[in-house]
C-alpha cells in the first residue's frame, strides 16, 4: 500500500476515507466533521442517515455514500495504490506537504504519481496564458530553467501554453517539476500533454491531484486546483495573462495565502499583458530578471544571483519595457540603425533577444 510515510489508517479505514472523498462537495471541513463526530470514516459510513442529517450533511451525500459508484471507485483507488510510484497523501499524515497544510482549505487527500517527497521541496509556481505568445513561452522557459538551476522545483498546472513551457524547461535543465491537475490522475487533461506527463514521471518529477482518479475535466475544478499550485509554492510568477485568465486566480490565492507574487510586464498594446499589469497595480512585484525573484527568497537558492544574471545591455532595458522594431530601438536609444542591428544580431546569438513579426523581444534567463 503506497501511503507516503506513516498512515493513521488500516486498509478498511483507508477505503472508507476514499468513499467519503467521492461524496459530493466533501472538502476538508466536512471530512473532519464526519470523522470527529463518529470517530472514524468507517463508523461514519455505517451511521444512520439521521445522524448525518443532524450534522447538516446534504441529502445528496447521504444518499450517495452506499452507492455502487462510490464503493467501486474507492475499490479502484485501493487497487491503483498498489502500483509502483502511485501514492496517497492524507492531511493528517506526516507526508502531507507542510506549506499546503497552512492554507484555509487544504485538500483532505492528494493522489500523487511520481515522487511525493518533491511536494515538500522549495517550489516556485510559473503560470500564464494557455494561448501565450512565442515571447511569453520563451520567457517562461528561461525563468523555469534558471530557477531550476537555483534549486527550486517548478510547479504549474500542466496546461497548454506557459504551464507546459515551464515544465519542459525545468526538465531540460535537469530539474524537477510538479504538475497539479484539475482532473483525476487517470483522466489526464489536456491529452496533448500525455507525453510531457510521461517525461515528468520518467525524470523523477510528480503529478498531483485532489480529485478522484476517474474525475473528468469539469470547468469548475481548474480554478479550485489553483489553490494547490500556490499553496505548495513559496511564490507565483505570472508570465502573460489576460484580465480573464485563471492565472490571476492563482496569483490572488497566492497573495491571500501569504505567498510572493511576481508579474512580468509587457506592451500596453498586448491584451496578454493586461493581467500582469493589473497584478502589479495590486501589489505584485514587477520582475525583469530571475535575480529579482532570488533576491526576495534569499537563503532558498543554491546559486548566487551573479550566476543567473548577465550584465545589462542598453538595448535590453528598452526591450524589457516593451517590444520594439529595429527602427524604434534606434530612435529610442539614439544609436545609428546599423549599430543597433549589429547589437541585436549579437544579442540574438547569445539567446538574449528574439524577433517576431518585425519586432524584437527580450528573452529571460
Amino acid at each position: 500500500m503506497s501511503i507516503f510515510h506513516s498512515s493513521p489508517c488500516s486498509p478498511a479505514e483507508l477505503e472508507a476515507r476514499l468513499r467519503l472523498h467521492r461524496l459530493p462537495d466533501t472538502g476538508l471541513r466536512r471530512f473532519q466533521t464526519l470523522i470527529e463526530a463518529f470517530g472514524s470514516a468507517s463508523s461514519a459510513l455505517s451511521a444512520p442517515a439521521s445522524a448525518w442529517r443532524s450534522l447538516g450533511i446534504p441529502a445528496a451525500s447521504i444518499d450517495a455514500r452506499r452507492s455502487p459508484q462510490v464503493r467501486d471507485g474507492a475499490a479502484a483507488a485501493m487497487a491503483w495504490l498498489e502500483g509502483p510510484g502511485q501514492h496517497l497523501l492524507m492531511w493528517d499524515s506526516p507526508g502531507y506537504p507542510a506549506l499546503l497544510a497552512e492554507i484555509d482549505d487544504p485538500p483532505p487527500l492528494l493522489f500523487v504519481a511520481g515522487d511525493p517527497a518533491l511536494l515538500d521541496q522549495p517550489q516556485l509556481a510559473i503560470v500564464g496564458s494557455r494561448r501565450a505568445s512565442p515571447p511569453a513561452l520563451d520567457t517562461a522557459g528561461g525563468f523555469a530553467r534558471s530557477l531550476s538551476q537555483a534549486g527550486f522545483t517548478i510547479t504549474s498546472g500542466l496546461a497548454l501554453g506557459v504551464d507546459g513551457a515551464a515544465h519542459r524547461a525545468a526538465l531540460k535543465a535537469g530539474g524537477q517539476t510538479i504538475g497539479v491537475l484539475g482532473t483525476g490522475l487517470q483522466k489526464l487533461y489536456p491529452q496533448r500533454h500525455r507525453e510531457l506527463a510521461r517525461q515528468m514521471l520518467d525524470s523523477g518529477s510528480a503529478l498531483v491531484s485532489e480529485y478522484p482518479l476517474d474525475a473528468g475535466p469539469l470547468p469548475g475544478n481548474f480554478p479550485r486546483r489553483n489553490r494547490i499550485i500556490s499553496g505548495m509554492s513559496l511564490g507565483v510568477l505570472v508570465v502573460e495573462a489576460s484580465l480573464a485568465s485563471g492565472s490571476l486566480i492563482t496569483a490572488r490565492l497566492a497573495a491571500e495565502q501569504g505567498r510572493e507574487v511576481y508579474a512580468i510586464p509587457g506592451s500596453i498594446h498586448h491584451p496578454g499583458a493586461k493581467g500582469c499589469h493589473q497584478l502589479i497595480r495590486d501589489g505584485a512585484l514587477l520582475v525583469e530578471s530571475v535575480g529579482q525573484i532570488l533576491e526576495t527568497l534569499r537563503g532558498w537558492q543554491n546559486l548566487p544571483p551573479a550566476a543567473v544574471d548577465k550584465p545589462a545591455h542598453p538595448l535590453l532595458a528598452l526591450l524589457h519595457a516593451a517590444p520594439h522594431t529595429s527602427e524604434g530601438l534606434a530612435h529610442s536609444s539614439g544609436q545609428p540603425l546599423a549599430q543597433v542591428l549589429a547589437s541585436l544580431t549579437e544579442l540574438e546569438l547569445e539567446g538574449r533577444v528574439s524577433s517576431e513579426g518585425g519586432r524584437w523581444f527580450a528573452r529571460a534567463g
